[in-house]
């Protein structure tokens, strides 16, 4: 039996794409879609389109911009990972900062 990475998924990032799936699912019934046009808007299968809805781990990140891009909410790709709201980043960046600043003199100077 194959390894596979999706098994050593911790808990709460199996319930986000759960949840992402249900609300997939909804967005999908709001535009009144079926499945099959789904899928046929993504150039995936229905099956493959299902796993989608369920929040199959296993489903490429492809897949799922392509469900964006199907949806017209494409630009919710690119603040997946937003520097500016990335909390810890900015602390490790907080605390790179130099205490103070020491400017060296250029060789050869005197005073």
């Amino acid at each position: 039996m194959k390894s596979s990475a999706s098994q050593y998924l911790p808990s709460k990032v199996r319930r986000s794409l759960t949840g992402l799936g249900r609300n997939i699912n909804f967005a999908r019934r709001k535009r009144r879609l079926t499945i099959a046009m789904m899928a046929e808007r993504m150039g995936v299968s229905k099956s493959t389109y299902q796993r989608v809805e369920k929040g199959d781990p296993s489903v490429t990140f492809g897949v799922y911009a392509m469900c964006f891009v199907a949806l017209g909410i494409e630009d919710i790709i690119g603040k997946l990972v937003d520097v500016r709201e990335d909390d810890i980043g900015l602390l490790l960046d907080q605390e790179r900062l130099p205490k103070r600043i020491v400017v060296k003199k250029p060789v050869g100077m005197t005073t």
